[in-house]
């Protein structure tokens, strides 16, 4: 076959890390191609519209993290973004996280609903501003590597370099902050659902440090103007007028090593001089048609080992109310937990006991996993996402599009397709969760629902190529991960053992999001120029 094109750079995976690495090499005169399986770019970033209404198919808000503005200034990009508060809800009570002050509205929230457990709430919410405070430093400043500080040596003197040595103390604090948030949280306090309300909302085994700065990352939250998927057609904009290519429904289904060279699945081929993989890692390791290094194959059976965090259950939902109803009860984005009693009663093992007992036939095993199901929905934490209330114009005037969603395990959801029950499955969802809803903090909800579809994790895996549905990283196992994870070393992220080919995005650390996306995006473009114009 021929080689259609040969290109400086090949960037395969269009979410937000390969636009951010396909933007600074566009940027900086590199021929770069962009590679994505999907019709869309933006993987976990994106919105779409369905009858009217805008929905945010991924990320509900954006987290500045000093480095997502700096980013868009850097590449000359404007966007317009309102501030996205957060709210934290327990059964009928809700308090908003404007500013650092509002903790104690949480710690008082904690203190009505577990009164017998003052002393411990106290010395989790110390805890809580230990963290934000680590926070104020590490995203006290814009990221160096989205500021051209070298033009401004005051700056350097008087700014950056006094901003790297409180860098330097406070991530060796930080780094002390490993162990999975529900152990550390029990040295405070023996009351599980208090623990519960605290951290259910967040991955299983989430370190520390991840879980609680959390608390510091609601009060940067911004959206922008449109959906989050503006930033998605900004960037690629940007590309497309930088002369940068990029091409979706184009999968690859090999790399070359040898010949330095990708095969998508329509047969086309593409030489490139480096390539950037952002797209799932398997598919990546099993891509290789030539894996005779050692190194090579050690990593592909770290992957195997591996698994991927979390995924999501979403519903996505439109209503005959006006936003103000909702914008007077949880405000445009919150975290609802319905009950108190937490879901240490709900546990994972007790559905794959059910999943693994063979003496159950499926049609047993479906009556047993639908009570589950319906004690799970009844007991979790949901994230509820209102663009309207941000941006008036996302719904039709009167009417309000709802997104709401909670932490789903992969597994569960494969067995459910698995036995022929998935479609029912979503009908059951969709009744359980309006009715929880209802019967707590929407009681109009019901009459007045226009239409709702089902997402699951199934549907993620399929819209974003992650292995499991995952929304971010690697699952928290006890096990060596499949990249570097310590974030004073994030820039070794991006190597892979593969000569020539580097990684960036969701899947080359743990914990991620679109923060990291975007700065291991960076690292990789600034690698693989600084090996472009060195000649390796």
């Amino acid at each position: 076959m021929r080689v259609d094109n040969s290109y400086d750079v090949v960037v395969v995976g269009g979410g937000i890390a390969g636009l951010t690495s396909t933007a600074y090499l566009s940027k900086n005169g590199y021929n770069t191609l962009l590679l994505e399986k999907a019709s869309k770019l933006g993987g976990l970033v994106n919105s779409f519209d369905y009858k009217g209404f805008t929905y945010d198919g991924g990320i509900r808000a954006f987290e500045n993290s000093g480095i997502v503005f700096p980013m868009l200034k850097q590449l000359g990009i404007n966007i317009d973004f309102v501030k996205n508060p957060v709210s934290i809800g327990i059964e009928d009570k809700f308090v908003k996280l404007i500013n650092s002050d509002s903790l104690e509205d949480y710690h008082y929230l904690l203190n009505e609903k577990f009164p017998e457990d003052v002393e411990g709430i106290s010395n989790i919410i110390n805890e809580i501003k230990k963290v934000m405070k680590y926070m104020d430093v590490l995203y006290g400043l814009d990221n160096p590597l989205f500021v051209n500080y070298m033009e401004d040596k005051e700056y350097i003197f008087k700014t950056l370099l006094p901003w790297l040595f409180k860098y330097q103390i406070n991530i060796r604090k930080v780094k002390k902050l490993n162990e999975p948030i529900n152990e550390y949280l029990s040295r405070f306090t023996k009351n599980k659902a208090l623990i519960d309300m605290i951290t259910q909302h967040f991955f299983k085994n989430t370190p520390t440090f991840f879980a609680l700065s959390y608390f510091g990352l609601y009060l940067d939250y911004s959206y922008p103007i449109g959906g989050t998927g503006v930033l998605v057609k900004k960037i690629a904009d940007f590309i497309k007028d930088k002369d940068g290519k990029i091409e979706t429904k184009t999968q690859v289904v090999e790399v070359d090593v040898k010949k330095k060279e990708v095969t998508t699945s329509d047969g086309r081929k593409f030489r490139y001089k480096k390539l950037i993989w952002c797209a799932d890692m398997t598919t990546l390791y099993s891509s290789i048609i030539v894996d005779d290094l050692n190194n090579i194959k050690e990593q592909k059976n770290i992957i195997q080992s591996n698994e991927g965090c979390d995924s999501l259950l979403t519903i996505f939902m439109s209503v005959n109310l006006d936003s103000d109803y909702f914008a007077k009860i949880t405000g445009c984005h919150s975290f609802y937990t319905p009950n108190k009693i937490g879901l240490r009663n709900v546990k994972n093992t007790e559905y794959e006991k059910i999943l693994n007992d063979k003496q159950l036939n499926d049609s047993e095993k479906k009556s047993s996993l639908k009570n589950w199901v319906a004690d799970y929905l009844s007991l979790t934490t949901y994230e509820i996402s209102i663009p309207s209330i941000r941006d008036i114009s996302l719904s039709p005037i009167g009417q309000t599009g709802l997104i709401i969603s909670t932490l789903f395990d992969y597994k569960l959801i494969k067995y459910i397709f698995d036995i022929g029950w998935y479609e029912e499955f979503k009908a059951f969802v969709e009744d359980k969760i309006i009715g929880v809803l209802k019967d707590s903090i929407f009681p109009e909800l019901s009459d007045n629902i226009l239409d709702i579809q089902c997402s699951t994790p199934l549907t993620l895996e399929k819209l974003t190529g992650n292995l499991g549905g995952a929304i971010t990283g690697w699952a928290f196992l006890n096990k060596k991960l499949p990249a570097e994870t310590r974030f004073p070393q994030i820039a070794q992220s991006i190597k892979t053992p593969i000569p020539d080919v580097f990684q960036a995005g969701q899947w080359t650390f743990s914990p991620s999001g679109m923060p990291v996306s975007i700065l291991t995006g960076k690292l990789a473009s600034d690698a693989v120029m600084d090996d472009l114009k060195k000649g390796k």
